[in-house]
């Protein structure tokens, strides 16, 4: 956890996303988790729920935050419930692995979630947006970037670590969101992708 974006950039891009600074934010994860603990400090007061769980009184956060856990396939019910706990303005944003990246190497579903992304994913068409944040895994030295890929990974891991240049890994994360109550497919051409200004 400490090697995943040092950056911030997710935290950032999904206040950019969602003016969450000074807003209820349910976070669909841990509310003592890191990505948490860094849209508090960009000023979203952290509503808790049970990791993977919406759960939430009705019309009562202004955004949904999905970090990894919930949409686990792609869940229309998991869309109902998230409109549910919404206010009439209220964003959901749901944060998965975009895959097409060294960390993708290492993940032996990153072939299933990379289909989700697609023009023809379950997400672009039924109304989301996606943007891409490009991360890294970075580590303080290639040595220690060799010993945690051999150790957590395997054989796999030590492979891909015998091929790194700098201790770090390129990671691509997905953000797909919407806004309350939206349906249908997405604008196929509003499919950000990179560091720059999100449309909504």
């Amino acid at each position: 956890m400490d090697a995943l974006d040092q950056e911030g950039k997710i935290a950032r891009a999904l206040d950019a996303l969602g003016s969450l600074a000074g807003r209820d934010v349910l976070v669909v994860d841990p509310a003592t988790g890191v990505r948490a603990a860094e849209l508090a400090d960009l000023g979203a007061r952290i509503v808790p729920t049970d990791p993977g769980i919406i759960h939430a009184p009705d019309g009562s956060v202004d955004a949904v935050v999905a970090l990894w856990s919930a949409f686990r396939p792609p869940s229309p019910v998991e869309v109902e419930e998230a409109d549910r706990v919404l206010r009439a303005d209220g964003r959901l944003l749901v944060v998965h692995d975009y895959g097409r990246d060294d960390v993708s190497r290492l993940r032996p579903d990153a072939a299933d979630i990379g289909t989700w992304s697609r023009r023809d994913g379950w997400f672009l068409r039924t109304g989301f947006r996606i943007r891409v944040i490009h991360c890294f895994w970075t580590f303080d030295s290639l040595a220690a970037a060799r010993a945690f890929l051999a150790d957590a990974f395997g054989p796999v891991g030590a492979e891909l670590a015998a091929s790194l240049k700098r201790p770090r890994l390129s990671y691509n994360v997905a953000v797909y969101h919407r806004s309350r109550g939206d349906v249908g497919a997405a604008d196929p051409l509003d499919r950000t992708v990179g560091s720059g200004a999100a449309r909504s």
